[in-house]
């Protein structure tokens, strides 16, 4: 049973609804506007066209060349074998009955659509019982799972068996080795052919016992393993240097805030005050040559064609047509192979093309447009929507709203180990400094052995950058730290407490690297955001990841949501994409990153000095992705 229907142009206009009771939309209106706002909007439309929200699952279709939306609403638990057809059979009634009326954008006029509605519902409600009473044919195998498969269903992941198949083989060789290594010894071609002899002679009983003891003395012994030797070095200290050399403990002359001599490069100062700089993307191609590489055979031959003669100009005139599938499969499947290689996530390009697909499927072609640059101009602008921040992010301001509200902006860094978290957090504390913000640098990874003295080691140059005599006598760096084994979540909550009451207009929470997969690890970062609640939680994601980018990113997030007590958990906010200067075009895991969060890319890390923060333009990425 339906119980709500509604048709609606993409801008929002109702044509047509009808609902099984006048109750029926305060529990279906909300459902609706996600799937606009989550789907339509954000053309994330699947091959499906199926989405579910709690209990409710929803049904729609698209009609491109009208620009039309129809959707079905129902339980879930309900099982209507004829949804796919009734919505195939209305829209083409709906659009037979009207055409001349939606071709004019006459939205409103009044649709009297009620008695056509019921006759294609009880006749898909007739078919549907119908279909329940054939038996269950077998599949054909363009129908089944295998003819689909796909690179990912290829790439070998942990926990298949032939990984553990692979395991049991490496113990077993294991084992043997320890059995062989037990009686590692050194032999000779003479000694292996005495032994064999006194082997043969044992067992015939010719040699005497006399005979065979001296023979066994001549076996040489096995020599005792050769241990690695130390390095020693010609300029290497004594043991007078140890204190000298010993940087392990902290030491007056070491601390922060003593005046200590550092060489500085003094030129940098000044040059982030402001907003910060779009990163530029070489992307410079031949449109022509771009577009050829998603060009059909067939269109290749008709442009051909086309060049031979002035009179061939003519054939181009073939008047208008619809786009169908199979126009677009040819053409989708190519530019779903370009992605994969600009190292965007295999699952995200399908979803993609996908989107593409429905979007594009029914649309009239113009008379001089190729399907090649149709597809490649709509997924361009899909790319660029993909990447646009959704809301404001202007992290300048929400900091001075904070300091007027006499509290600090908090903002706490996480992600798998060594993407540049700390590198990535004092490019961060630059820019707040070189913006008259006084920064706090809450040393929360007491895990890694060195995480705290790199910290420090930054604090120091980062104040002789901009040193106190310069701020009114005011330090504009300091790092908390409480050494290495503490609780994580303490040591971020003493650092916000102390920047409270020491003034200072921001805190960065650098926090351990963790795999995705590691629980208790994933738990303490989850109690650390709930007991601090940062305003803004980053994901440090590398550029250089491809699939793994997905992985890292849905579980981290999955994690924060499980782990959290909270009804609503804070989730990750927004990416800092870091090593983006190693990967020349392939700018695929920001698509793969915000694709998955639908968050968006704060920050872009672009090289090792502190001036090296550059923040996205969705263009020309866009533009470098499509070359």
């Amino acid at each position: 049973m339906l119980d709500l229907f509604t048709i609606f142009s993409k801008g929002g206009i109702v044509l047509w609804c009808f609902q099984s009771t006048s109750q029926i939309t305060q529990f279906f209106v909300p459902s609706v506007n996600s799937l606009i706002k989550t789907v339509i909007l954000q053309e994330r439309t699947s091959s499906n066209n199926n989405y579910e929200q709690d209990s409710l699952s929803l049904k729609y279709r698209l009609d491109n060349e009208f620009d039309l939306v129809f959707v079905i609403a129902f339980q879930k638990i309900l099982q209507l074998s004829y949804v796919d057809k009734f919505l195939d059979d209305i829209h083409l009634e709906f659009r037979d009955k009207y055409k001349n009326d939606l071709a004019r954008k006459n939205y409103f006029m009044e649709f009297e659509f009620s008695k056509n509605f019921q006759e294609v519902l009880k006749s898909a409600e007739e078919w549907g019982r119908v279909q329940a009473c054939i038996p269950k044919q077998m599949r054909t195998f363009n129908e089944s799972i295998k003819s689909k498969k796909t690179i990912a269903s290829m790439i070998e992941r942990k926990g298949d068996d032939k990984e553990n198949k692979k395991n049991v083989k490496i113990t077993e060789t294991q084992k043997n080795d320890k059995e062989i290594n037990h009686s590692d010894i050194s032999f000779n071609e003479e000694d292996i052919i005495t032994q064999n002899r006194l082997k043969m002679a044992q067992k015939m009983g010719t040699i005497n016992s006399n005979k065979l003891k001296k023979n066994k003395e001549k076996v040489p012994k096995p020599s005792p393993k050769a241990t690695k030797q130390p390095r020693t070095w010609p300029l290497g200290g004594s043991i007078k240097d140890i204190s000298t050399l010993d940087y392990t403990k902290d030491k007056p002359n070491n601390n922060a805030d003593s005046p200590i001599e550092i060489e500085t490069n003094n030129e940098i100062v000044g040059k982030m005050v402001g907003g910060i700089k779009d990163i530029e993307i070489d992307s410079e191609s031949d449109e022509e040559d771009s577009n050829e590489k998603f060009e059909t055979a067939a269109e290749r031959k008709q442009k051909s064609d086309s060049k031979r003669s002035v009179f061939s100009l003519f054939k181009g005139l073939v008047g208008k047509k619809n786009l169908t599938a199979a126009d677009m499969d040819p053409v989708l499947e190519k530019l779903k192979e370009h992605l994969v290689a600009k190292n965007v996530a295999i699952e995200i390009a399908t979803k993609l093309c996908d989107s593409v697909s429905s979007k594009l499927e029914g649309k009239v072609l113009g008379s001089f447009e190729s399907v090649a640059t149709t597809v490649k101009n709509t997924m361009v602008e899909s790319l660029v929507q993909i990447l646009s921040p959704k809301r404001r992010i202007d992290i300048l301001r929400d900091a001075i709203m904070a300091k007027k509200n006499e509290k600090p902006y908090v903002m706490a860094f996480c992600g798998v180990n060594g993407v540049g978290k700390s590198t990535n957090l004092a490019k961060i504390c630059f820019w707040l400094i070189e913006n008259n913000l006084r920064v706090l640098i809450a040393a929360c990874d007491t895990f890694r052995a060195g995480a705290v003295e790199q910290l420090r080691t930054h604090t120091k140059h980062l104040n002789a950058l901009h040193p106190a005599k310069k701020h009114n006598d005011q330090q504009m760096v300091q790092l908390y730290e409480k050494g290495y084994g503490k609780d994580a979540a303490g040591i971020a909550m003493e650092a916000i407490n102390y920047a409270k009451e020491a003034k200072y207009d921001v805190v960065l929470v650098d926090t351990a690297g963790r795999m995705q997969d590691n629980e208790p690890l994933m738990r303490a970062l989850t109690k650390l955001i709930k007991v601090n609640e940062p305003d803004m939680v980053l994901f440090v994601g590398e550029a250089l990841v491809g699939n793994e980018a997905v992985d890292q990113l849905v579980k981290f997030n999955q994690a924060l949501a499980d782990y959290s007590s909270s009804v609503t958990p804070h989730l990750i906010d927004g990416i800092v994409l870091t090593k983006f200067d190693t990967i020349d075009d392939k700018v695929g895991a920001a698509i793969s990153m915000t694709y998955i969060t639908g968050q968006p890319i704060v920050f872009v890390g672009t090289g090792q000095t502190y001036t090296d923060l550059k923040s996205l333009n969705a263009k020309s990425v866009v533009a470098a992705l499509m070359k």
